[in-house]
C-alpha cells in the first residue's frame, strides 16, 4: 500500500534503464538490451497486456534523430527489474554519428504502460484545468502562455480525448557544430541527473522548410510549449498522415514545463503535416491535481452514511489496529479493500517527560511516524499527493498529528476527517487534547466527522457560536445546533422524577411562545436544543422528551468508569440522543463549564447535581453567563432542605457580599404552567432578575 506514496515515478512508467547489450547491425541500426532495476511494485505494467508497454526513447536522443522499436520486455516484478530488447534506429547524418558514438552503460529510455483504463475520454477532464496551477504556481494544464489556450484544440475521436497542437512556422536544424557535441553528449547520458537536452537546445536553429518528411531524414518541428501536470500525453500515431511516424520518444510527462514543443517524424508520406494530435493517460488518483470540488462520484458518495459505514468496515483487522485510508475520488472509496488501508499495531511507552527534552523530542517524533496518518499527510507535503481529498482514520487522530494536520499544504488539500472511533484506549470518549485539537481542525476549516456507531449516523463536528466547545451534531441539524437557544435538565441518574408530562408541556409551551415573541433568545427563527448529561434517569427522560418534539437533542457525556475501588456508578448512555459531546473522568470540570445552558431545569438529583446547581450558581455570580431563571422543579421543601442552610450560612458569615442577589435566578415551581409564566415574564421583561433584584433568604424563589 505504500509503495506509491515513496515512489518519485508515476506508475505509468519506469525509471530510466540502461544499455547492458549493444550490437551494430549496419551504420544505421543496431540492437540493444535496456535494463531497468528499481521498478515500483506499484508500476501498471506489471498488471496489464505486455502488448501495451513500450519503450520511451530519451526526447535528446529522438531529437537528433534516433527512434527504437520495442521487440521484446521481460519483466520481473520479485527483483523490480526489467529487460527490454529493442532495435535503434537512425536516421540523417547527425542521428547516425550519435548511434555509432553509444556505449554500454548509458541511461536512454524507460518503459510506459499504455493502460486503456486510463485513457482520457471526455475532453472536460482536461479543459477544467486551464487556468489552474499547482501548489507552485505552475499551470496544471496550458499551451505557450495564459492567452494561447484557446490554440489547444481538444475534441472526442473514437471515444477518447485528443488534443491538436498546431505546428509553428518552419522546421528545426542542428547548426555545423553540432557534431562536436556529440561525445559530450553521449558522456552525460551515463549520468541520468544532467538535463542533456539543454545541452541539444544551444545548437538547434530555426529553418523556414516545409512540415513534409524525407525518407531516411528526420522532421523536427515545433508547438507552442506545453505544460502539463495532470496527465501523460503521448502522440496518437494513428491519427497522423498517412506514412508518418512518430519516433517512440512519444510521451510527456506530467512535469513537463515548456519542453514539450519538439516533434520528431519520420517516413514516406508526401502530405504536409499541420498538427501533433495527442492523446492523454490519467495519472494515478493521488496525484491528478484534482481538485474536492470538481469530485462528483466522491461527494455523493460521503453524503451516503451507507457508504462510508461500510468503507470503515474494509479496514483491516485487528480492531486494536490502527488505520487510516486518505480517499481522493468515489470510485476509490466505494471499493476499499484492507490491503488499501495503512494499518499501525500501536506500542504504548511513557514518554519522560520534559525533565529529558532531547530524549522526549526524539519519542514524540518517533510516535509520530508510527501513526498510521503520517505516510499520508508526509505524501502531501513532499508533493506525492497533488489530489484534494478525505482522511479516513479508524480512530481520531493523535493530537500529536496537529502539527502535521494543520501545516499549510495538508490544510490545502485535506478537505475533510472521519473516524470511526473517538479513542483506542478509552472508547468513546475524548481527551481534553483530543478535544482541543477538534477546535483548532474547525478554526482552520478542516471538517471533522464521526462515523457512529452508537447512533448509526455521521455526526460533524460545530463549535458553538461563541464558546471554546463543541457537539458532534447530525449534518441535517447543524443549522439548528448554531442558532438554537438550549434547554437542558439536571437530575439523578437512578431516580427517573416524575417529570415527563410536566417537561413536555412546558417545551411544547416554548415553542408556541416563540411564535409570538422577539427575544433575541427566543422568536420565530431561533431554534431551540434540548441538552443532558446523556445518562439514564432524569437525563434520559429528558432527551426522550426533546426527541418526541423535533427538538434537537443532545449530551455532554462522561466516561463514569471509575479506578478500581471508586463509588462512582457507570452511566449507559441513553438511546434518545442526536448530538453529543464525550469526555473523560478527570475532565469532570471542565464537562460542566461546556453545558452552555440558557435555561437549566433542576430536578431531584444527588451529589452530582448538587454540584451542577453549584457551577451554574457561580456562572451567573462570575458574569460567565447570561443571566436568566433556572428552574427547580417540585416542592419547596425538598430545595429548602438542600439550598436554604448553605444560602443562609453564607449570609450570616458575609462570604456572599454583593452576590447576595444570585438567590433571585432560581425559582422554584411546581408544574408546568408556573415554569411557563416564568420564562413569560422573563421574555417580556417584568421577571426581577440580576443584580438590581430583590434578595430572597431561601436561596431561591418559590413562584
Amino acid at each position: 500500500m505504500e509503495s506509491y506514496l515513496v515512489s518519485r515515478h508515476f506508475d505509468l512508467i519506469t525509471p530510466d534503464g540502461k544499455i547492458t547489450s549493444l550490437k551494430s547491425l549496419s551504420p544505421t541500426t543496431s540492437q540493444a538490451i535496456v535494463t531497468i532495476d528499481h521498478i515500483s511494485p506499484a508500476f501498471v505494467g506489471y498488471k496489464i497486456d505486455i502488448e501495451s508497454v513500450f519503450f520511451n526513447l530519451k526526447s535528446t536522443l529522438a531529437q537528433l534523430g534516433l527512434n527504437a522499436v520495442t521487440e521484446n520486455i521481460l519483466l520481473d516484478a520479485n527483483r523490480s527489474r526489467a529487460e527490454v530488447s529493442i532495435t535503434l534506429q537512425a536516421f540523417g547524418e547527425v542521428a547516425t554519428q550519435m548511434l555509432k558514438l553509444l556505449q554500454i552503460g548509458a541511461y536512454i529510455g524507460k518503459l510506459f504502460a499504455q493502460d486503456e483504463r486510463r485513457r482520457v475520454r471526455d475532453p472536460a477532464y482536461l479543459s477544467r484545468m486551464f487556468g489552474r496551477y499547482d501548489r507552485f504556481g505552475s499551470p496544471l494544464l496550458s499551451l505557450g502562455s495564459f492567452k494561447d489556450n484557446d490554440q489547444l484544440l481538444l475534441k472526442k475521436v473514437d471515444g477518447r480525448a485528443v488534443a491538436f497542437l498546431s505546428l509553428l512556422e518552419g522546421t528545426v536544424k542542428y547548426d555545423a557544430m553540432t557534431l562536436g557535441i556529440l561525445p559530450t553528449l553521449e558522456k552525460a547520458l551515463h549520468l541520468p541527473s544532467i538535463q542533456t537536452r539543454l545541452l541539444l537546445q544551444l545548437h538547434q536553429v530555426n529553418h523556414p522548410s516545409s512540415h513534409v518528411v524525407k525518407e531516411d531524414d528526420i522532421l523536427l518541428v515545433r508547438t507552442l510549449p506545453l505544460h502539463i501536470r495532470t496527465v501523460f500525453a503521448v502522440v496518437a500515431g494513428s491519427l497522423l498522415p498517412k506514412g508518418m511516424q512518430h519516433t517512440s520518444a512519444a510521451v510527456l510527462e506530467p512535469n513537463t514545463k515548456e519542453s514539450g514543443d519538439i516533434y520528431e517524424l519520420f517516413g514516406t508520406s508526401t502530405e504536409v503535416l499541420k498538427e501533433i494530435p495527442l492523446e492523454f493517460y490519467t495519472l494515478e488518483p493521488h496525484r491528478e491535481h484534482i481538485f474536492f470540488a470538481d469530485r462528483d462520484q466522491l461527494l455523493a458518495a460521503i453524503e451516503s452514511p451507507e457508504a462510508l459505514f461500510q468503507a470503515f468496515k474494509t479496514a483491516p483487522s485487528p480492531e486494536h489496529h490502527l488505520a487510516a485510508m486518505f480517499v481522493v475520488k468515489g470510485e476509490q472509496m466505494l471499493n476499499l479493500k484492507p490491503e488499501d488501508w495503512i494499518a499501525r499495531e500501536p506500542h504504548r511507552s511513557p514518554f519522560p517527560g520534559v525533565i529529558h527534552p532531547s530524549k522526549q523530542s526524539a519519542m514524540v517524533e518517533h510516535y509520530i511516524q508510527e501513526q498510521p496518518t503520517y505516510p499520508f499527510l508526509k505524501a502531501i507535503e513532499n508533493d506525492l499527493i497533488t489530489s484534494e481529498g478525505i482522511l479516513l482514520t479508524r480512530y481520531f487522530p493523535s493530537p500529536a498529528m496537529k502539527p502535521m494536520l494543520l501545516s499549510s499544504l495538508v490544510r490545502k488539500f485535506l478537505k475533510r476527517i472521519y473516524f470511526h472511533k473517538p479513542s483506542l484506549t478509552y472508547g468513546d470518549y475524548f481527551s481534553h487534547e483530543d478535544r482541543a485539537l477538534l477546535l483548532d481542525l474547525a478554526k482552520f476549516g478542516i471538517p471533522t466527522y464521526w462515523v457512529d456507531e452508537t447512533t448509526q449516523k455521521i455526526l460533524q463536528y460545530i463549535p458553538k457560536p461563541g464558546k471554546d466547545s463543541g457537539m458532534f451534531v447530525p449534518l441535517n441539524q447543524v443549522e439548528t445546533f448554531l442558532k438554537a437557544t438550549t434547554f437542558g435538565i439536571y437530575g439523578s441518574n437512578l431516580i427517573e422524577y416524575d417529570f415527563e408530562k410536566d417537561l413536555t408541556d412546558i417545551l411544547k409551551g416554548i415553542l408556541v411562545m416563540a411564535e409570538d415573541l422577539s427575544h433575541p433568545l427566543l422568536n420565530a427563527t431561533t431554534p431551540i436544543a434540548f441538552v443532558t448529561g446523556g445518562g439514564p434517569g432524569s437525563m434520559s427522560l429528558g432527551n426522550r422528551v426533546a426527541k418526541s418534539l423535533n427538538i434537537l437533542s443532545c449530551a455532554n457525556i462522561m466516561d463514569f468508569r471509575g479506578k478500581k475501588g471508586s463509588v462512582v456508578n457507570e452511566q449507559k448512555q441513553n438511546p434518545y440522543i442526536d448530538g453529543k459531546m464525550t469526555y473523560r473522568l478527570d475532565r469532570l470540570v471542565e464537562r460542566q463549564a461546556e453545558f452552555n445552558l440558557d435555561f437549566p431545569i433542576f430536578v431531584m438529583g444527588g451529589i452530582g447535581t448538587d454540584f451542577e446547581y453549584c457551577v451554574e450558581e457561580v456562572r451567573r455570580k462570575t458574569g460567565s453567563t447570561e443571566i436568566t431563571p433556572i428552574l427547580l422543579f417540585g416542592p419547596a421543601e425538598y430545595w429548602e432542605e438542600k439550598i436554604t442552610p448553605r444560602f443562609q450560612s453564607n449570609l450570616q458569615h458575609g462570604t456572599i457580599e454583593g452576590s447576595e442577589w444570585v438567590s433571585n435566578c432560581f425559582y422554584c415551581v411546581s408544574s408546568a404552567k408556573e415554569a411557563l409564566e416564568v420564562y413569560h415574564q422573563f421574555f417580556c421583561g417584568s421577571l426581577k432578575i440580576g443584580k438590581n433584584g430583590p434578595v430572597y433568604e431561601k436561596g431561591f424563589v418559590t413562584f
